[in-house]
């Protein structure tokens, strides 16, 4: 179930982390202004399955073990992120994804939280693997499986750090050898983007 502040508030972290993915990619490739529509596209699509997969894995994982659990802006966060993208057009840079979070409202065991908390970067890795295979495809599809597949690479990577709120510090005090798998994994596959061996 979900309630209209709730759909209301996915679609805003939805649309302005697009945004700030189409812009990042933007500055990344050193495009014209001409780009942007064609990337901001992509960058919706890579988002809209990454980001609402995300945290929908996050809401379902919570309400199987009986919580009530749902999806809360961070304006702040949507604010940083978009300003580090912006920032990305001048020097080389990251975004900060975290424009909002799912909310249990109750009190969680540590190996229940740990496993609600993975399954969003879990949710990332699987999503990065499809759009892998999409890539080779060519054409506009073959596009978005790059985007796409940056993009999730990112989003598990980033959420897997263990500080603040994000999902890695739950997932490491609930399971460490799990969190370092899926920590090496994503920042393995990252940096190999990065270095240009994948896509």
């Amino acid at each position: 179930m979900f309630s209209k502040a709730e759909v209301k508030e996915l679609t805003i972290a939805w649309i302005v982390l697009g945004l700030c993915f189409s812009i990042f990619f933007m500055g990344s490739y050193r495009s014209g202004l001409g780009l942007f529509p064609q990337l901001l596209v992509v960058s919706l699509i890579g988002v809209g399955f990454g980001f609402v997969f995300h945290e929908l894995a996050h809401k379902f994982v919570a309400q199987r073990y009986g919580y009530r659990a749902e999806f809360r802006l961070w304006k702040m966060g949507l604010i940083i992120g978009f300003a580090t993208a912006v920032l990305t057009l001048f020097y080389p840079g990251f975004i900060f994804a975290a424009p909002g979070a799912v909310y249990i409202l109750a009190y969680t065991r540590p190996r229940e939280q740990g496993i609600i908390s993975l399954a969003g970067p879990g949710s990332n890795l699987v999503l990065a693997g499809l759009f892998y295979f999409l890539a080779g495809l060519g054409g506009m599809a073959g596009l978005i499986g790059v985007f796409g597949f940056n993009i999730n690479i990112w989003l598990a990577a980033f959420n897997l750090l263990p500080i603040g709120p994000l999902d890695g510090r739950a997932v490491m005090s609930w399971n460490t050898p799990v969190w370092v798998l899926l920590l090496v994994v994503a920042w393995g596959l990252l940096g190999l983007t990065w270095l240009g061996y994948i896509l």
